[in-house]
């Protein structure tokens, strides 16, 4: 007891954030946070090259695994203070807020831009950011050993399934629920998606509807799984429509797409000199990857003739030189069964020669949105409670019992099309209409432009 009556709690750190006020750490995880491995992740851009498009969204990575290590604490704290029968430890909620905190300890530079990069550098490995993750916490505990002394193996691996949604089948003492919180492969409702969505929106300037701290109070455990309050149904639409919309108009705005494959081609360019793809395999290397390899490249003193075209694309991004979009289709439900994105892409590569135009003047971008589970309604895959009902079993909401507004698809698939020659634009726009006629048949295919002049058309005619 300390002095004047007050109890004397552990150490902690409060840090002031936009999204969630004042966010209080206990002393044990600012250890971590104080850690080569997660301070890397300031100099890594949340949204990627959208900075480029949004000058707003300069937010890291940093901050935003500080916010979805506070909402799973503070979560999970939540369920265990109001349903004490779940037998959740002090170091269940330890393990769960650690894994929050390291749930993107291996994303690289330009974060989701980079997978891409190594898919292409890397086809034979099956590389994702979540194993990059898990490489460096585990090196994260190698190089300090002091921060993790009461951790034991079996903690280690908890966590590490925690980050990669890996349940598994037998869950031990821990409490099933768990693997909803960080990352929820049942039906993708997680406070990491919690985190991104109000902080994206914030530092993009747009609004959202979707409110997740009533939708945390509103949360209870049943069946073993996170449920929620029926009367949320809707906000829970509201998620995922706020998802579907940032990536829509965010995410893949055109210009920031059209500089991703820039940035793309930069390292590819430069890879046989710095052999970027390979720092994957290993961490004392990949600690050097963040958005700061474009200047490494920029400025390298180095004349090798890869690098020298890195460094030409890179000047072009400085000064706004950028490929251009050509142009879109959006594929009609009814014809998306046909689409194979190998045969499509051929038959426009195909054109593109007939026309007498360079294939590597062309990039086929094939865009999907969805609500986060495919075509299926992500609804279908949360419970629901009746907290004036407590006896009744949790149950399923059709979407007629929520509202006759809502998707009745949940998918759609775009084909864009970006070119690295900006002298060539209209012709390589004729030459993709050629190609979606000869590809499914369509007459006349109303892309993305022939909208735009259509209505051109008709507001000329009208004066």
């Amino acid at each position: 007891m300390a002095e004047n009556g007050y109890t004397k709690k552990p150490k902690s750190k409060r840090i002031q954030d936009p999204i969630h006020g004042l966010m209080e750490f206990d002393n044990w995880i600012v250890k971590f946070i104080d850690t080569e491995h997660f301070q890397r992740l300031r100099s890594i851009k949340q949204l990627g090259t959208t900075y480029y498009v949004y000058p707003g969204a300069s937010h890291n990575r940093f901050e935003h695994c500080l916010g979805v290590a506070y909402l799973a604490h503070s979560l999970v704290k939540r369920i265990r203070e109001t349903q004490h029968d779940l037998g959740c430890s002090d170091k269940d909620l330890k393990c769960v807020t650690l894994a929050a905190l390291c749930h993107d300890l291996g994303h690289g530079p330009f974060s989701h831009l980079f997978e891409v990069f190594i898919k292409m550098r890397r086809p034979d490995r099956k590389w994702t950011h979540e194993e990059a993750s898990i490489m460096m916490f585990d090196d994260l505990l190698k190089e300090h050993k002091e921060i993790a002394y009461d951790l034991d193996d079996e903690d280690k691996l908890f966590i590490k399934d925690l980050i990669t949604g890996k349940k598994p089948e037998d869950t031990g003492n821990r409490s099933p629920y768990l693997f909803d919180v960080v990352a929820n492969k049942r039906n993708s409702i997680d406070v990491d998606k919690f985190d991104y969505l109000a902080r994206d929106c914030y530092y993009l300037g747009m609004k959202s509807v979707f409110d997740f701290s009533r939708l945390m109070n509103y949360s209870r455990v049943s069946d073993d799984q996170i449920t929620y309050d029926f009367k949320e149904s809707y906000n829970i639409y509201e998620l995922f429509h706020t998802r579907y919309s940032l990536h829509k108009k965010a995410y893949n705005h055109r210009v920031g797409k059209a500089i991703d494959y820039m940035i793309l081609d930069a390292l590819i360019a430069a890879d046989p000199v710095l052999e970027i793809s390979k720092s994957i395999d290993k961490p004392s290397e990949y600690l050097k990857m963040d958005d700061t390899i474009l200047n490494r490249i920029e400025y390298s003193d180095s004349d090798d003739p890869d690098l020298k075209k890195s460094k030409e694309i890179i000047r072009r991004i400085r000064k706004r030189d950028l490929y251009k979009f050509v142009d879109e289709f959006l594929v009609p439900k009814d014809l998306k069964g046909k689409f194979e994105k190998d045969k499509i892409t051929k038959i426009i590569t195909d054109q593109l020669e007939h026309d007498g135009l360079k294939k590597e003047y062309v990039i086929v971008d094939i865009l999907i949105l969805n609500y986060g589970k495919k075509e299926e309604n992500p609804i279908d895959n949360v419970k629901f409670y009746d907290k004036n009902q407590p006896n009744l079993k949790v149950f399923k909401l059709e979407s007629s019992q929520v509202s006759y507004l809502v998707p009745e698809l949940f998918e759609e698939l775009n084909i864009r099309i970006f070119t690295r020659n900006r002298d060539k634009i209209k012709q390589i726009r004729k030459c993709f209409k050629e190609s979606l006629t000869k590809f499914f048949g369509i007459p006349e295919p109303k892309t993305y432009y022939t909208r735009i002049t259509n209505n051109l058309v008709e507001s000329q005619d009208k004066y």
